[in-house]
């Protein structure tokens, strides 16, 4: 399983997930869409706001207008991009929502608190939620079919109605659904920095507690990935690798030791 961050080009990428299926590997890719959806926002003058819960974190403020940029950034630009990228190196794929065949549900908060100002205020339109199952049946018959699976928000909520959720999230969720043996998460950086402002000091190896705060360097986008990572790790994913998506073989860097491998602290090692 791959996830493609939002700000990464696909042509490197798509010819390393070629050289991939052409080993006879099944991949299954997800992808994000920040950057896009960011511009479509812009050329259609909806405003972009952030959620900030109480303890520092960041979320996209997923009004209805801002739900239905997110899902024409996805479905309309972004993955035909990757499928287009797809074909061109031989790969035949086909692109899916969490809205397809009950792939992706989620359960919506009704209130989440934001900090505004200094205030804490609450939030009742906003369309995001939590994973809550995956049914990867028609990942698993398009595996079947030697058809690479292309997925990305938004998810199906409990109620009926399309939910905005972490890409990240939904990698690290169907990898563990599929039984993956391994997931990378290729984004616009060579991994988990120690220094968030400092390409050079990557950890290749950062460790996870089962539960509780991921590591205080990680901010932003790479809390999220760890946050994922552990999910993927949890469900029974053997390897998580958090690699740079800009190089010229970025799977292959990933598998060979590039980026950072996430791992979940032995407890008996933590109280030693």
């Amino acid at each position: 399983m791959v996830k493609i961050g939002g700000a990464l080009a696909p042509e490197n990428i798509c010819g390393d997930i070629a050289r991939t299926r052409a080993r006879g590997e099944r991949l299954v890719v997800a992808h994000g869409g920040a950057s896009e959806i960011a511009r479509l926002a812009t050329e259609l003058g909806v405003p972009q706001r952030t959620l900030t819960s109480p303890d520092g974190l960041t979320s996209r403020h997923t009004d209805p207008a801002m739900l239905d940029v997110i899902t024409l950034a996805m479905t309309g630009r972004v993955k035909p991009r990757l499928l287009r990228a797809l074909a061109v190196h031989g790969v035949r794929a086909a692109g899916l929502t969490g809205l397809d065949a009950g792939l992706l549900t989620a359960r919506r908060k009704a209130a989440q608190r934001t900090v505004r100002d200094g205030r804490t205020v609450v939030v009742r339109d906003d369309h995001s939620g939590r994973l809550v199952s995956v049914d990867p049946a028609v990942v698993r018959t398009l595996l079947d079919a030697g058809i690479t699976p292309v997925l990305s928000p938004p998810a199906m909520g409990t109620d009926g109605r399309p939910l905005n959720v972490d890409a990240d999230r939904v990698a690290a969720a169907v990898a563990a659904a599929l039984g993956a043996e391994r997931l990378i998460l290729l984004t616009a950086a060579p991994g988990v920095l120690r220094d968030a402002s400092d390409e050079s000091t990557v950890l290749t190896r950062c460790e996870l507690p089962t539960e509780g705060a991921v590591p205080y360097a990680a901010g932003g986008g790479m809390h999220r990935k760890l946050v994922a990572a552990r999910t993927a790790l949890l469900g029974g994913v053997a390897q998580v690798v958090i690699a740079d998506g800009r190089v010229a073989s970025p799977l292959g860097s990933a598998l060979s030791g590039g980026g950072t491998r996430v791992i979940i602290r032995n407890p008996t090692e933590a109280t030693s």
